[in-house]
């Protein structure tokens, strides 16, 4: 442990820009990730075990469409809609059939996919770690505020993040889509009793959490090695953020996704080796002081 490099970082200015931005581009992708998870939580009550691998296949569907196209924007792009199709089909022929089973039947079929998806990815792209690199956009000189270093790219992915929060919010909370979802959510069977095609309904919430994951996936290409298995952390990481917000709320999650991403940054500068378990002790912090999360319901 660093104590005393933490408290020499916390008294720099350089060092809080600096590790506040690579907090906040963690806390961006684990956004993009656990929205979609929380998303598909909220509306149909399952927790989707396999959305990590969801995750790493658009790392991958992104790595393929980067090399074919060279357009990194276009990547992700393809890469969130290719997810966004998988899901579609991953709910319609398989998840659907378990919404009403045990939790247990409902994890087995996750991870079952987990372990389908890594043998996959192994036979179509290869089982060693493979890497995007930066693209030529981004290539430019890294940005200097306070005497921090803040690279482009950061900037870009936070501000990716932010756009689709805003976009996510406005949905959710005023288009007639975003209260037929929320209507769903609170009461299925009346919802379906007005008419409304509830099957349809939780297709799309799969569909938008799986591009929510590919498009996160494509976006940390850059930044991050890819590798079989890859979505298994993330997927640990999102569990995280979802209690830490508040399961089922959007909205916590980008709360939770921040807090976490702050928490990781800062703590492996003076816990390089425990920075893991800072962030099941501050999960377990919030929770004993809020049991249902920093945006979820107030617990009785």
């Amino acid at each position: 442990m660093n104590p005393q490099e933490l408290f020499e970082c916390v008294t720099s200015i350089s060092c809080i820009v600096t590790q506040t931005s690579t907090g906040l581009i963690v806390g961006a992708l684990l956004f993009l990730v656990a929205a979609g998870l929380t998303l598909i939580f909220g509306v149909l009550g399952v927790i989707n075990f396999a959305h990590g691998s969801l995750y790493m296949l658009g790392a991958y569907m992104g790595l393929t469409a980067y090399r074919v196209f060279d357009s990194y924007f276009l990547a992700v792009i393809m890469a969130g809609l290719g997810v966004a199709i998988f899901s579609v089909l991953f709910e319609r022929f398989f998840m659907r059939r378990v919404y009403n089973a045990d939790v247990l039947m409902q994890l087995l079929v996750c991870y079952a996919f987990i372990l389908i998806l890594d043998d996959v990815v192994k036979l179509v792209w290869g089982a060693e770690f493979q890497s995007m690199g930066m693209p030529e956009t981004f290539q430019l000189p890294p940005l200097f505020i306070g005497g921090g270093i803040v690279p482009v790219f950061y900037l870009v992915l936070m501000s990716v993040a932010a756009l689709i929060a805003l976009v996510l919010w406005y949905v959710l909370k005023h288009t007639r889509t975003g209260k037929v979802v929320r209507a769903a959510a609170h009461n299925p069977t009346m919802t379906s009793a007005l008419g409304l095609n509830t099957q349809l309904i939780y297709a799309g919430v799969f569909a938008c959490g799986g591009l929510l994951a590919g498009m996160a996936g494509a976006l940390a290409a850059p930044v991050r090695s890819m590798s079989p298995g890859m979505g298994f952390s993330i997927l640990i990481e999102s569990f995280i953020v979802t209690v830490i917000g508040g399961m089922g709320s959007v909205s916590g999650a980008l709360v939770g996704a921040l807090v976490i991403g702050m928490v990781r940054s800062f703590g492996s500068i003076g816990f390089p080796d425990f920075v893991e378990g800072i962030m099941f002790v501050a999960m377990v912090l919030i929770l004993v002081l809020r049991p249902g999360g920093l945006m979820g319901r107030k617990q009785s």
